[in-house]
């Protein structure tokens, strides 16, 4: 296999990546689209994501920072709202034009600069990349990609190694304290297998988490930014939808209101084994060149010139003895 399959394999666009991992005749990838604009952080997806999927508990300490009681994703929080209080400078109306006293052409000072609050709230879960780096790390298969396209870990064969944690550019998995295992969301991959949605996208009051095929959620979301545009709301964006993206394009991907560091979000996260080939190639130089020099060492040692010596002499010995 060349360098270039290996990096193909590793980043970039993938259109089927169930069907890499070997599934044939699988259904459509599926995934989340979470519309912040409509959240209103009830947490019921992250209370129906505990109960279904038996989630301990894990602490309910507010952080003295907002109204947040869980924190962040973790190894018992598969699903995370995150509260975000906001000064957001808007624009105010502006005042009628008396007649006449406008130049044409002219423009006309508006009292803008005014400061409100706004909450931002937004449910973080596992991104279920096109190119997952914590299955890609993971020496005993623990982690593996469903006919559905989404990631799974299997807690019964997790070993704890944690190679997982630091390979997930999001900072998603993680080791639960209480037995060392990694654990994160799975997108409840036994309710996939009834035909039945996840969880939290089946509690969510307000549809803002969303589930279905992957294309038609991105069809989807574009329309929805569209329509929030032309109804001032500039700032509208989606994140983590694009195929040509350091990770490929994620199974669960949002429509945000600022920018993603806001939310805690990486702005432009890419698969942390996405240089491998590479590094590997200059790893099998620099031992190619360690041993080319241990060679050289080698023979140029007066003991090997000694040896080579009394070969010669050995050989001409022999012939003189004839």
């Amino acid at each position: 296999m060349t360098e270039i399959d290996l990096r193909d394999l590793l980043s970039g666009p993938e259109a089927d990546p169930a069907g890499r991992a070997g599934y044939t005749g699988h259904p459509e990838r599926v995934g989340f689209f979470t519309d912040t604009s409509v959240c209103i952080g009830c947490k019921a997806c992250e209370v129906a994501c505990k109960e279904w999927n038996a989630i301990p508990e894990d602490g309910l300490s507010l952080t003295g920072m907002s109204y947040d009681n869980t924190q962040g994703l973790g190894g018992s929080t598969w699903r995370h709202v995150a509260f975000i209080e906001q000064s957001a400078v808007t624009r105010a109306p502006a005042p009628p034009e008396p007649a006449g006293a406008v130049t044409p052409g002219a423009e006309v000072p508006h009292p803008d600069g005014r400061t409100e609050l706004r909450w931002l709230m937004s449910s973080d879960v596992c991104k279920h990349c096109t190119h997952a780096a914590c299955l890609d790390v993971c020496p005993t298969g623990s982690l593996f990609r469903t006919e559905f396209g989404t990631v799974v870990v299997q807690e019964d064969i997790c070993n704890g190694c944690g190679y997982c944690v630091p390979a997930c550019p999001y900072g998603v998995i993680e080791q639960r304290p209480s037995d060392g295992r990694a654990f994160k969301c799975t997108m409840c991959y036994d309710r996939l297998g009834e035909g039945m949605e996840p969880a939290c996208a089946k509690a969510c009051p307000t549809d803002s988490i969303q589930f279905g095929p992957l294309d038609e959620l991105r069809e989807r979301a574009a329309g929805r930014v569209e329509q929030l545009r032309e109804a001032g709301v500039t700032d509208a964006r989606l994140y983590g939808e694009d195929p040509e993206d350091g990770v490929g394009g994620d199974g669960a991907f949002f429509l945000l209101l600022d920018e993603p560091e806001v939310y805690g979000l990486p702005p432009d996260p890419v698969v942390t084994t996405r240089d491998l080939p590479r590094m590997w190639t200059h790893a099998g130089v620099a031992a190619l060149s360690l041993l080319g020099g241990i060679a050289t060492a080698f023979l140029s040692s007066p003991a090997a010139r000694r040896g080579a010596g009394t070969a010669r002499t050995g050989v001409f010995g022999r012939g003189l003895g004839r």
